[in-house]
Parts: C-alpha cells; sequence; structure tokens
C-alpha cells in the first residue's frame, strides 16, 4: 500500500494546496498599548505573545508568533480587540481558510493550523485516536454531512468567541479580571460563588423575573434580599464561614433562598436526596459533617427516628412556608424557616474564603455508598458555566426544570446558567409525566433540560393535539435512547441537544450540538488526544471496540476531590487520566457512543453484556414503560441476566411474550433468563434506578425463569 505523504506544516495530504489560505493578521499601535497584557491572556489561540525583560522586542509591544512563512495561529476571530482598554489592537487581514480547509483535520476538534515538526506523529495516526481506519486515516464523512456539521460547528466557535469576550468583559467591569489573571498565571482557581453572580443580576436587572414556581414569582432583587435574610438568619445561629448546612428539601424558591444565603456568609452547602431514609440518610449526615440541616416539614417523618443518630447537627431549621407544610407541627428544639422573613435585606458583608469548600454533591451511590465531590469557592465553576450560558441560553429565555435541585442537572446548569444569562427559570415540586407539558405551557418555557429515563417515560404517554402546543425551542438531554432521539423531536417539534458530563468529571464533557450524528455523544472539543477509550488495564482499545471513557489530565487542572476520600480521589485522576466510569465506543468517524457503565458490563456465555444495551431494545416494546437490567449469581461461572419490568399502565405484556419480542433483536446470549414485573422502582431523585436494591432482592418468588419453563 502506497503510503501518503503529509504536508509538514498542517498535516493536510500533499496532494492538497494551502497556497490559497491566509491566517489573521493583527497591527498593535505602539502609541496606544500599555502593554497590559490582556490581549495575551484572553487569546483563545494563544497565538499573542510579548517579551519581558531589559531586552523585550519593542519594549513588550504584543506581536503575533508566526508557526510559518506568513502563517500564524491568528483566526482574527476580534476576541483581543473588544476588552483592549486603549483600542489599541486592529485587524488588518482577516482569516480566510481556503478551499482545502474542510479537509483539514484539525478543525474538527476546533484546533488551529501550527508548524509540525519531522518527528511529530500525525494525530489520526496516534494509537489512542478513535475512528480510525485500518490505514491509519479516518473516514471522512459524507460530504452533506460534513457540510452540515460544519456549518453548525463555526456557528458554535462565533457564538463562543462572543461569550468569552462577554464574560472577560463582566470580570473587568466588576474589577476581578486582573485577579483572574494572576491566578492563572499561578495556576490557581478565581471563580465566583453563585451568591455573587445573584448579586450582580440583582444590581443590573433587578425588577426581571428570576423564578417562577408554582403561583408565586419572584424578581433578582427579591431573591439577593431573601437570601441576605438567610444569610443573617444562619449568622444569629451561629452559622458562618467554614461551616456546612444540609438541605434535606424537595424543589422551592425556600431550597435556592438557603443555597444562596449560606453562601454570603462563606457556608458550605450539602444538598441531600429527599428520598433518603435510615441508615443512608444518617450516613450522609454525619459524613458531611454539616451543624445545619434545613428540612421540609413533610419530611420529619424521616428525620425523627434517627435524629439521635446525628454527630454534629446542632440547628435543624423547618420549612413551614410550603403548602405541604399545612397543619405539621414543629418538634420542639427545632426552628422554622419562616422566622428569617423578620431579618434585614441588607447583605451582612461576612464573604468567603476562596479556599473553604462551598459545595459538596453525593454521587447517587446507586451501586455502593455516595461519595461526596468537593466544589471550593475558587474553583466553583460558575465562570465556566457563564460561558456556555452565554452560547445557549438568551435573555428573554424561560428555562424550565423538573429536576432535583439537590443534584447537578438543576443546580448547576439551570440555575447557573438562567442566572449568567439574566433570564428566568422556571421550577417544578417534581417531575410528573401527566402534567409535564402542561407545565410547559403554564410558564411559558423555552428551555428545558431532560434525562435519558425521563423521554422513555415521556414518549410513551398517549400523544395528544397539544403535543406541540407550546414555546420550547431547545431540549438539552443526556443520554437520550438514540431510537427515540428524532421521534421525540418530530412529536414535539423541538431541538434536541446531547450532553455528556457529571458532578464528579472534573469539568470534563462532550455535546453534540447539531455537530454529530443522532445518537452521539459528539466528539471531545479537545482533539482525540484529549481522550482514551480504554480496556480494564488502562490500555487503548482497538477502533470500534467498547471501552471506558478516561479524559486527559492538564498539570494545571487539580482533579476530583471527594470529601474525607483520599483514596478515591486518587483513583479518580491520580495517573493523569480522569476515569469516567462509563462505556463508550467510537464510530468509524470519530463519534462516540455511550454503551452504559462499567458497573453495569455482563458475562454471559463469555460474551461481555451492556445492561444498557438491553434496557434499551426492552424499551422498544411499546407495552414497556421503564426497565432494569442487572446480573444476579449462576450455577456456572458467569453471570445470568435479570430484567425487571414496570408495564404502561392498561397495558398488557407476560414474561414469555417479552422473550419472544427480544429473540429477534438480541443475541441470544442477551435475552434476559430471569423476568419479573414491578409496580414501582426504587429511584433516586435524578430518576435512576437504584438497582443494587433489586440485586440484593435477588430472584423472588414472582420472578419468571425461562430456564424452568423450558
Amino acid at each position: 500500500m502506497t503510503e501518503i505523504p503529509f504536508s509538514r506544516w498542517t498535516k493536510i495530504p500533499d496532494y492538497n494546496s494551502a497556497e490559497d489560505m491566509t491566517t489573521g493578521l493583527l497591527f498593535f499601535d505602539e502609541q496606544k498599548c500599555k502593554q497590559c497584557g490582556i490581549c495575551t491572556f484572553i487569546c483563545p489561540a494563544r497565538s499573542i505573545k510579548r517579551d519581558t525583560g531589559p531586552g523585550a522586542w519593542r519594549a513588550g509591544l504584543p506581536r503575533l508568533v508566526p508557526t510559518a512563512p506568513g502563517v500564524t495561529e491568528c483566526i482574527a476571530c476580534g476576541c483581543c480587540t473588544v476588552p483592549c482598554p486603549e483600542g489599541a489592537i486592529s485587524i488588518v487581514r482577516p482569516f480566510n481558510p481556503g478551499h482545502f480547509y474542510r479537509r483539514l483535520t484539525q478543525t474538527a476538534d476546533l484546533r488551529y493550523p501550527r508548524c509540525y515538526t519531522d518527528a511529530d506523529t500525525p494525530e489520526m495516526e496516534a494509537s489512542e485516536s478513535p475512528g480510525e481506519t485500518k490505514t491509519g486515516i479516518p473516514k471522512q464523512l459524507p460530504r452533506e454531512m460534513a457540510k452540515r456539521f460544519r456549518r453548525r460547528r463555526l456557528k458554535l466557535v462565533r457564538a463562543a468567541a462572543a461569550s468569552a469576550v462577554r464574560v472577560t468583559a463582566e470580570q473587568i467591569a466588576h474589577g476581578r479580571f486582573i485577579e483572574d489573571f494572576r491566578a492563572r498565571r499561578q495556576g490557581v482557581g478565581s471563580d465566583i460563588s453563585w451568591a455573587e453572580l445573584l448579586e450582580r443580576r440583582a444590581r443590573q436587572v433587578g425588577g426581571k423575573t428570576f423564578l417562577k414556581y408554582r403561583d408565586e414569582t419572584f424578581t433578582y432583587r427579591q431573591m439577593d434580599e431573601t437570601a441576605n435574610r438567610v444569610a443573617r438568619f444562619l449568622l444569629k445561629l451561629g452559622g458562618g464561614n467554614g461551616k456546612g448546612v444540609g438541605i434535606f428539601m424537595r424543589n422551592s424558591p425556600r431550597f435556592l433562598d438557603i443555597f444562596f444565603g449560606a453562601q454570603k456568609i462563606g457556608m458550605y452547602l450539602v444538598p441531600i436526596n429527599p428520598e433518603l431514609i435510615g441508615d443512608s440518610l444518617a450516613y450522609l449526615v454525619n459524613h458531611s459533617d454539616i451543624e445545619f440541616l434545613a428540612v421540609d416539614a413533610e419530611l420529619l417523618p424521616a428525620i425523627r427516628p434517627i435524629a439521635d443518630r446525628f454527630e454534629n447537627i446542632g440547628t435543624i431549621l423547618v420549612d413551614d412556608i410550603e403548602p405541604e407544610a399545612g397543619g405539621i407541627a414543629i418538634p420542639l428544639g427545632m426552628t422554622p424557616l419562616s422566622a428569617a422573613c423578620g431579618e434585614s435585606p441588607v447583605n451582612p458583608g461576612v464573604g468567603h474564603n476562596p479556599d473553604d469548600i462551598c459545595l459538596i454533591i453525593y454521587t447517587s451511590g446507586t451501586t455502593g455508598p455516595p461519595k461526596g465531590v468537593v466544589y471550593r469557592y475558587r474553583t466553583s465553576s460558575v465562570k465556566r458555566l457563564m460561558f456556555f450560558a452565554g452560547i445557549f441560553v438568551e435573555k428573554d429565555d424561560v428555562y424550565y426544570t423538573c429536576l432535583p435541585l439537590c443534584h447537578g442537572n438543576a443546580l448547576f446548569i439551570t440555575t447557573t446558567m438562567t442566572l449568567a444569562s439574566k433570564a428566568t427559570m422556571a421550577l417544578s415540586r417534581k417531575f410528573s409525566a401527566s402534567r409535564f407539558w402542561d407545565e410547559i405551557r403554564q410558564y411559558d418555557a423555552t428551555i428545558f433540560n431532560t434525562i435519558g429515563s425521563i423521554i422513555p417515560i415521556l414518549m410513551k404517554q398517549p400523544a395528544t393535539e397539544t403535543d406541540r402546543d407550546h414555546r420550547v425551542r431547545v431540549v438539552f438531554s443526556a443520554a437520550c435512547p438514540s431510537e427515540m432521539w428524532e421521534p421525540f423531536e418530530k412529536r414535539f417539534g423541538v431541538t434536541l441537544y446531547e450532553g455528556y458530563g457529571a458532578v464528579d468529571g472534573g469539568g470534563k464533557g462532550i455535546m453534540n450540538l447539531g455537530t454529530a450524528p443522532v445518537g452521539s455523544l459528539g466528539k471531545p472539543t479537545g482533539g482525540a488526544r484529549s481522550i482514551r477509550i480504554a480496556d480494564e488495564n488502562g490500555n487503548p482499545v482497538a477502533p470500534g471496540e467498547t471501552g471506558e471513557l478516561l479524559f486527559r489530565m492538564k498539570e494545571s487542572e487539580s482533579g476530583v476531590e471527594y470529601y474525607k476520600n483520599e483514596d478515591a480521589s486518587r483513583k479518580k485522576s491520580g495517573d493523569g487520566w480522569l476515569r469516567t466510569g462509563d462505556i463508550v465506543r467510537a464510530d468509524e468517524y470519530g463519534f462516540l457512543f455511550f454503551v452504559g457503565r462499567n458497573t453495569e458490563s455482563m458475562r454471559k456465555g463469555g460474551e461481555n453484556v451492556s445492561a444498557y444495551e438491553v434496557e434499551h431494545v426492552i424499551l422498544d416494546h411499546p407495552a414497556v414503560e421503564d426497565v432494569a437490567v442487572y446480573a444476579v449469581p449462576s450455577e456456572m461461572n458467569e453471570d445470568e441476566i435479570m430484567a425487571a419490568v414496570k408495564k404502561v399502565e392498561g397495558q398488557e405484556l407476560t414474561a414469555p411474550e417479552l422473550r419472544a419480542f427480544l429473540s429477534g433483536r438480541l443475541a441470544k446470549f442477551a435475552v434476559p433468563r430471569y423476568i419479573r414485573f414491578v409496580e414501582e422502582f426504587p429511584k433516586t431523585t435524578s430518576h435512576r434506578i437504584i438497582k443494587r436494591v433489586l440485586e440484593e432482592a435477588g430472584v423472588t418468588a414472582d420472578t419468571y425463569d425461562a430456564s424452568a419453563a423450558s
């Protein structure tokens, strides 16, 4: 086979010409420039440099660094021209990608042309890169598909550049830019808190509605003033810097009041799943070392039996404001939250220590004890979310969520991006399939988030004439079943985007924003070398095979911190690779597809079976509303596959009928031997089935056994 030679400068096959490309060219006005360094900091391509010291070029005037004669990494995006306080930068030559640009391998990953040395290995030939053909060259997308994805990517790049400029301008306006700049050079975080962002918005758009909940509405100013009252109330009760408060509450404005208020006096928050009871609840309260606990009055029955086991709790606040609290007496020794209403609405002015913990979010614990993911004030991730909000959310949007505030989706994405965009948030008490679209219409929502387990439930609801009667333009999903993606869009008249990430994901993520095929997670924005698809030993798998998704950690990145669990923190990313625990595969074009959790892989007939894939085939049956597939012990030295199934209300289905349905859709070894029908599943508040409970129950008396029936 003939080896294809590549251009030294661009890694483009040399039967393409780079002559028609021009990279950007900037002019730096020597008279105006004060050598402040903002342009070198903000440049996304890192193509602007300036010298320091006695021998500095032109006394430290910034310059574009060429990577080849007439070639720089500048794409004339304008990111440096807007924040320059002296107006000293102008674009004298725009970026012209030229005809060959569509074949430039780096641009698919938002990289820039650069000079390659003879020792460099072409990225598409690297052994750990997904999507290779046998020749080592990625298969090219069909022309129309590539064209569509490229147009979408370029649009997103422009939106991202504009958002970066806005975030930087806001930091400059609030006097934080120099602090950010110094922190970046020192390799430490310099973030802001959610409370600080709320305060900014209260000053800027105080009269605008921030929150809709049932028949209540709250402006940005009202939310900030209530947070100040809660902060003062907590101070009076002994709260302050470094102390923790748990929020054992369902969705409500009061949840957010405590969330914002505690941050104003430097406390840390621990959102707690309101479905927890007994040992699980006691474990989390004690493990987190919180001294304050805020609880819904309706959840007091879960608190009373274990209150004497709390090791550090000194104050229990009871939310007596919700309608659900009616007629519930507050026990002696507990404090009503409504008492905070009498406090002053002025900021107490306490502030926080940047190195202190701001938030601990516990993992769901579906397969073991939950781990607490630590977010410190200087690494809160608020600014990163402000950047993404500038790309996707508009100030006139109404961002709806029915997902629980005790988890990252509603708290990090919906709440933070609404704040960042000066938009309006619509909050539901909890998810209801029958009321979902009615609430969307009630709040006039334009955006909402969903997760993969909710989409099948919505699709199984009876179709109505009002399915498209709403203003929703975008749905952000996580783990949407690929076979339901387009039917969901078509039925409800929405555009669905897919995002991948986790609260213990170290800020890493992948998104399909119309830039990848339906059902795909997309491609990593950092390029193929920013990830690895690895086997159980951490070695790269062959293209097309499944393996655990790993993200490369940069030296400047701190990794994931689990509260009081250094061993888990070290295992998560101690060797420079962040382990996600998720199994993926890459197709022939390098697009990633979710396969399942590595804890949900089963071994049957000498083959690995993904519970996730079996579940989604079962969900294709019209009588199945929800399903969990898991392993149970086998007489052989392998696993037996068991499926717990919840039927759609009013539908009939037997275990033999379900197995017959699966026989032509799954390999024989992947068809569950055991099938059990259930009325309800044990679930987390993020609607994930707690399989550990089902696994502990094992093969029950009402379970169908295909081997015994044959």
